[in-house]
């Protein structure tokens, strides 16, 4: 008797949708959780990359091969084939974070349960597919992880829960992304139970900060020399590791991947590399650029002194 009493009442079967690094924490969060039964993962097929076009898994899919859990991995979930095959899971819940496809409506009301997506930002801010460059491109020094309901509409749905995030003064994308992911898999098991329970109820987002991103491309990592100093070094840490932030130099594409702002000098004009302490400066509006971390393309990284030694046609 005291065994029956251990054991959950209602195991619920869940699916879990998800492709990147920013996932592999919630999930591991949903399997850990009592009366829940992860029946599938969901992600996104193998594909090669780098220079050797090696096929290589999510990060999502490596951890569910890891942890023993069937996985689909079909090209456009939105497909006959995909769908047939999710019903015949017959899923209660299903719980989605940073997949990278579209949910047709017919997923969105297989699950009874209901079909739940957590989001690296404080919704409605930031919407999209890129809201933590976003955040920090902005400036932004207060952030959130939000559980919400998953509507047709990109990240529109009702919140159920929140948690706060703060945005440090020297995140980067892949710094920011990391404590998202891990405020994300503790709001997922203190907000998931309350959620099953009936204890929590979905309320719509406000109609008003609703800001919007876009994917980012490799064009939107140059700096631009017109914007501020302040703004390219916020685009420095934002767009890590992708698409990163470049230079065009008369020696090749500049990538930079450290940087801070100094004031002004008499006489500066946007868009000039200048010499400065030793290093490289790129004078820019409002301040001077300072590359503390840079690399040519196909070299290594190095010091801005260091590059400048060997290559002083970059000085101009």
């Amino acid at each position: 008797m005291s065994d029956q009493a251990a054991k959950p009442s209602i195991v619920v079967r869940a699916v879990f949708f998800g492709s990147g690094s920013f996932a592999v924490p919630i999930l591991d969060a949903l399997v850990t959780l009592p009366g829940i039964r992860v029946e599938a993962v969901v992600s996104t097929p193998d594909r090669p990359v780098g220079r050797k076009a090696i096929v290589t898994p999510t990060p999502v899919a490596a951890r569910a091969r890891g942890l023993g859990l069937p996985l689909l991995q079909p090209v456009r979930v939105r497909k006959p084939a995909a769908v047939d095959a999710l019903a015949a899971v017959a899923p209660d819940l299903a719980v989605l974070a940073d997949y990278g496809q579209l949910i047709p409506r017919l997923l969105l009301d297989l699950p009874p349960r209901g079909f739940l997506n957590l989001h690296p930002s404080a919704l409605p801010r930031w919407r999209g597919a890129a809201p933590i460059p976003a955040t920090i491109l902005a400036g932004d020094v207060e952030s959130a992880v939000t559980l919400m309901v998953l509507t047709e509409e990109m990240d529109a749905g009702p919140i159920v829960a929140q948690e706060p995030l703060e945005v440090r003064a020297e995140d980067t994308a892949v710094s920011l992304e990391g404590r998202a992911s891990a405020a994300a898999a503790r709001l997922l098991v203190r907000a998931l139970p309350e959620w099953l329970a009936g204890r929590l109820e979905a309320r719509p987002q406000p109609a008003d900060g609703v800001t919007l991103t876009q994917p980012l491309s490799r064009e939107d990592g140059f700096l631009d020399p017109e914007r501020s100093a302040a703004e390219l070094e916020r685009q420095v840490r934002a767009y890590q590791p992708w698409p990163g932030s470049f230079l065009e130099t008369p020696v090749g594409r500049l990538i930079v991947w450290k940087a801070h702002v100094e004031p002004s000098e008499p006489g500066d004009g946007p868009g000039r590399l200048v010499e400065a302490g030793g290093g490289l400066v790129l004078t820019a509006g409002g301040g001077r650029l300072v590359l503390d971390e840079i690399q040519l393309a196909g070299g290594r990284r190095v010091t801005s002194a260091e590059l400048l030694r060997g290559r002083p046609r970059l000085i101009g």
